[in-house]
Order: structure tokens, then sequence, then C-alpha cells
């Protein structure tokens, strides 16, 4: 990207869609930064959950949160996730984080804090970034917007692969069944639900390979 002024694109979608994988790239392809906030909220998670916080609790998350350093670091289509200096990037990952995200994002004091975070990564350079509503409440005056689709089947299956890939065993019903019950809870949450902008571009990615949809 050339010129001095900071670009901002935003890819928003359901779990599975794609988004990680295509704003990596994207952003490895412009020379830019790639921003995962769905990476910031699971590491808040772990560290909850290293910590035995309630994570029904907001109070305690708040005060952890408020005492927490996340920081993104790009190595070309890698992303690396430092909590407190610590890379978590693999632990972020597991089952457990990822089925326990949702109570800390449906906080607002935390997510208030997480929105401020984004944000001054925004305002510092140019991103990719991606996640469930940064296109209409993180950066809702970013340059372009996507949003990234596929059917609850294909998603499942990219899923599945990506468990089995790192020697997970994995029950297809079971998955999809998770699958459904994060899209409902990500569409019906009272603060930043998932959410396709109205400016935003929808892409339909069942069908596309990474290299279609870039």
């Amino acid at each position: 990207m050339s010129g001095n002024s900071k670009q901002i694109i935003t890819i928003d979608g359901p779990a599975g869609a794609g988004k990680s994988t295509v704003a990596k790239q994207l952003a490895h392809k412009l020379n830019v930064s790639y921003l995962d906030t769905g990476a910031m909220y699971r590491a808040l998670t772990f560290k909850a959950i290293q910590r035995n916080i309630d994570l029904e609790d907001e109070e305690a998350i708040v005060a952890m949160a408020q005492q927490t350093n996340i920081d993104l670091e790009s190595h070309g289509l890698r992303a690396k996730v430092l909590l407190d200096g610590k890379d978590v990037s693999e632990d972020i990952r597991s089952v457990e984080v990822t089925n326990k995200t949702f109570y800390i994002a449906q906080k607002p004091r935390v997510r208030a804090i997480m929105v401020d975070w984004q944000r001054k990564l925004g305002a510092q350079k140019s991103i990719v970034v991606e996640g469930r509503d940064v296109g209409t409440v993180v950066f809702p005056q970013a340059n372009k917007k996507f949003y990234l689709d596929a059917n609850v089947d294909e998603r499942s299956r990219r899923r599945m692969e990506e468990l089995m890939e790192k020697g997970n065993e994995v029950d297809k019903d079971q998955l999809t069944a998770e699958l459904k019950e994060r899209d409902n809870k990500d569409l019906t949450r009272r603060v930043g639900p998932l959410k396709k902008a109205e400016d935003a571009v929808y892409i339909d990615t069942t069908d596309l390979s990474v290299e279609e949809v870039i």
C-alpha cells in the first residue's frame, strides 16, 4: 500500500468462513499488519481459565483485563499471540478455550476494553483486521469492509480438518452442533453481535478456494 495514510480493511463472518486464512494472506500480499480480534478474546479467556476466575464474574474479568497485556505479531503468514509477554498462539486454540470465549466476549465492559485496544492498534499502522464486529463496531469508518460466509456443513468440515491436523479426535455431529450453537450466541449477544455491515462486500466462500476469495 502506498502513501502515508493508514488503511483499515475489515473481514467479519461466522466461525469457519475462512476469515483467518484469508486475512493473513491478504495482509501478507498488501504488506500490512494482520489483526485477529478473536485471538485477543481467546487470550483473555485462556488467562481467566488459568487463574480459575469465574467467567460469569464481569468485575473479576475487567480487573484482570486491566492488568493484562496482549500483543499480536505478524511474521509473514504466521501470527503470534503474546499474553503478558508469553507466546500462547497454540494454547488459545484448544477446544476448552474455543467453547468458553463466548462468556468473555459478551461482557460489555470487557468488550469496551478490547475495542479500545483494537482501535489503538489500528491508529498506529495499516491493518487487515478480522472478527465478528470489526466492520460494524470497532472500525465503522474502515476503508474496505468484507463479510465472509459459508454453509454450516462446509464450515464444520474446515474446522474438523483444522483440529485433526493438530492431532485432535473429532466427533463430526458434535462439532456441527457446537458450531450452530456458537453461531446463535454470536448473532444474538447484546453487545457487538455478528452481523454484516451495510457497506460490506458479501462473499460466500463455500465453493471458493482461498486464492479465489482473495
